[in-house]
Formats: structure tokens, C-alpha cells, sequence
């Protein structure tokens, strides 16, 4: 079945024609200027995940913190990995993840997509 889309434009559109509610579900999409649009003009939105935006990606490792609880057992764990033990430069950090990283997902890894995440999450957290 094809997906609806729904821009700010539609949303105002409906609203002018009097439908002040719209069910979305998998196959109705909005974008975030309509989801906005719906809001500040007091649309109803009925849908399952009520979480989210519509159009918001579901990123549980952003939104929930792991604890060791969470992590299953197999393969080495990356939430021991411990900053103040590396050498200075986060080197043998990187490494670590790397192999760590590597050991748990395999050849399904892209190695320079891997050294891009691991560049750009050290260097949001300050290891250089």
C-alpha cells in the first residue's frame, strides 16, 4: 500500500476545509513542519506512538542510557571501556572500540564508516 505524505500546506488545506483530526499510522507520514503545523493550529493526530513526531527517527541510544543490565553478555562490553586508561591522543581508546565494536557486529562493519563515528563521538566528549 502506498504511504501519504502530509506537508505544512496540507495540513492547512484540511484544516480549512473543517478536518481537524487525522489518524496516523504507517502509511500516513508527516513531515515536521506539517506535525508542527497541526499543532499550533489544534489538529488531533491519533497514532500508536505518541512518543514521537511522526517523522522523528527512534533512536534508543540517545533517549535511553544502557546500564551493564541491558548489555547482553557476549562479546566485550563498550561501557567498560574507560577514557582515563588510554593514552594521551585517545589512541588506544579508539582501538579498543574498534576491536570491540568489530568483535560484536562483525564484517557487516564498514571500517572507515566505524573510524568516522568513533572520531566524531570521542571528539563530542572531548578525547582528542
Amino acid at each position: 500500500m502506498a504511504k501519504t505524505f502530509y506537508t505544512e500546506h496540507d495540513i492547512e488545506d484540511l484544516i480549512k476545509r473543517g478536518v481537524m483530526s487525522l489518524e496516523v499510522n504507517d502509511d500516513v507520514v508527516l513531515t515536521d513542519l506539517a506535525y508542527e503545523k497541526a499543532r499550533r493550529l489544534g489538529m488531533a493526530l491519533h497514532q500508536q506512538k505518541a512518543e514521537n513526531p511522526p517523522a522523528a527517527p527512534v533512536r534508543p541510544y540517545i533517549s535511553k542510557i544502557q546500564t551493564h543490565a541491558q548489555v547482553p553478555a557476549a562479546g566485550p562490553s563498550v561501557s567498560s571501556v574507560s577514557p582515563q586508561r588510554s593514552k594521551p591522543g585517545g589512541e588506544d581508546l579508539r582501538q579498543r572500540i574498534r576491536d570491540a565494536v568489530t568483535a560484536r557486529m562483525g564484517a557487516q562493519v564498514d571500517p572507515k564508516l566505524l573510524d568516522v563515528i568513533i572520531n566524531r563521538v570521542l571528539n563530542d566528549v572531548g578525547i582528542k
